[in-house]
C-alpha cells in the first residue's frame, strides 16, 4: 500500500512538472512568434520586449538571434554587442554571429576587437570573403594599408565578384599613389556596375591624379548631376576647385551641396575653409560654428583654431 501511495504522489509530482514545462515552452513560443510579427510590421518596440521575455524564460540560439539584429537596428549597440558576446561563448563554432560582433564593433569604431572577430570567423570559415572584407575594413580605419590591401586581396580570391572589396582596393591604391593598379580595380568595379557612384568617384579621382582636371571635374558634375544628395562628390568637386583657387566656383558649388541638404556639417566645413582661402574670415567662422553644433566631432579635429584651416594634403576625402 504504501509503494502504492509513493508511487501515486511521485507520478502526479512529475505530471505537474512536466505541465510546468510545457506551459513554459508554449508561453516561450507565444512571445518569440509575436515578436517575429511586431518585427515585420514595425513595431520594434513590442518586439524587442517579446523577445527580451521570451529569453528570460529560455536562453534560445535562435531568439537571441532575432533580438541581437533588432538591437543593431534600433541602434543600442551596447546590448547587442553583449548578446552577440554570450552567443559566440553558447556556439563558439558559429562563425556568422562573429560576422555580426565583427559589425557591431565597427558601428561602435572599436577597429582592433573588429579585427579579432572577423578573424575568428574566417578561421572557422575560411572560405568567407566577407570575414576578409571585415578584415580590411578594420585594418583600413586603423590605417594600415598593407594589411587592408592583403586582406582584400584573399576576399577577392574567395570571390572575384566582390564589387566593394574592388572599390575599397582602388580607394587605398589611390592613396598610395599606385595608380596603374588602382585603375585595375576600378574598372573591374565598373564592369560589375557601370553606374556605381563610388566606382565612378573613383574614376573621377584617378584623372584628377593623373593630373586630367578637367575630365576629373567633368566626371565629378556628372554624379551630381545624376544624383544631387551625393555629398561625396560635392566634398571631391570643391576640393578640386580649391586646390585649383577656383574659390568662387567651390564656395557656389558647396551653396548648391547646402541648398540640397543644410544639415551636411562636412560641406559647411569645407565651405568654411574655402572661403578663409577667399578672404572672407566672418563668412568662415560662420560656417565652422555650424558644423561643429551639427557634429561636435568637427570641434575636437580643428582643436578650436581656425587658423588651422589650411589645404588638405592627402589628396580628396575616402569613400570607406
Amino acid at each position: 500500500m504504501g509503494n502504492f501511495f509513493k508511487s501515486l504522489f511521485s507520478g502526479n509530482k512529475e505530471n505537474k512538472e512536466t505541465e510546468q514545462e510545457k506551459q513554459l515552452t508554449k508561453n516561450f513560443e507565444i512571445l518569440k512568434y509575436d515578436g517575429l510579427r511586431a518585427q515585420r510590421i514595425g513595431q520594434t518596440d513590442y518586439a524587442r520586449k517579446c523577445f527580451q521575455e521570451a529569453l528570460n524564460l529560455k536562453r534560445d540560439f535562435e531568439t537571441m538571434n532575432y533580438l541581437s539584429n533588432l538591437y543593431i537596428q534600433l541602434n543600442q549597440l551596447e546590448e547587442a554587442q553583449e548578446l552577440l558576446n554570450e552567443m559566440t561563448v553558447m556556439e563558439p563554432e558559429y562563425p556568422d554571429a562573429f560576422l555580426m560582433l565583427a559589425n557591431v564593433y565597427y558601428l561602435r569604431e572599436n577597429y582592433p576587437d573588429m579585427e579579432q572577430a572577423a578573424q575568428k570567423a574566417a578561421t572557422l570559415d575560411p572560405k568567407s570573403a566577407v570575414a576578409r572584407f571585415l578584415q580590411a575594413k578594420a585594418a583600413h580605419k586603423m590605417q594600415n594599408g598593407l594589411m587592408t590591401i592583403a586582406y582584400l586581396t584573399q576576399a577577392l580570391v574567395l570571390k572575384d565578384d566582390f564589387l566593394e572589396a574592388y572599390l575599397m582596393r582602388a580607394e587605398v591604391l589611390l592613396g598610395m599613389n599606385q595608380l596603374e593598379e588602382a585603375e585595375k580595380d576600378i574598372q573591374a568595379a565598373l564592369k560589375l556596375e557601370e553606374d556605381n557612384e563610388s566606382g565612378l568617384l573613383l574614376q573621377a579621382r584617378w584623372l584628377a591624379a593623373q593630373g586630367k582636371m578637367a575630365e576629373a571635374e567633368e566626371g565629378f558634375r556628372q554624379i551630381i548631376e545624376v544624383n544631387p544628395f551625393n555629398e561625396q562628390a560635392y566634398l571631391d568637386l570643391g576640393n578640386l576647385l580649391r586646390g585649383e583657387k577656383k574659390l568662387a566656383e567651390a564656395i557656389a558649388l558647396f551653396d548648391e551641396g547646402l541648398e540640397m541638404n543644410p544639415e551636411l556639417s562636412s560641406l559647411y566645413l569645407e565651405r568654411g575653409r574655402a572661403r578663409m582661402d577667399n578672404g572672407d574670415k566672418d563668412g568662415a567662422t560662420e560656417d565652422i560654428k555650424k558644423a561643429m553644433e551639427l557634429d561636435p566631432k568637427k570641434e575636437e579635429a580643428l582643436n578650436g583654431h581656425f587658423n588651422n584651416l589650411e589645404p588638405q594634403t592627402g589628396g580628396i576625402p575616402g569613400i570607406f
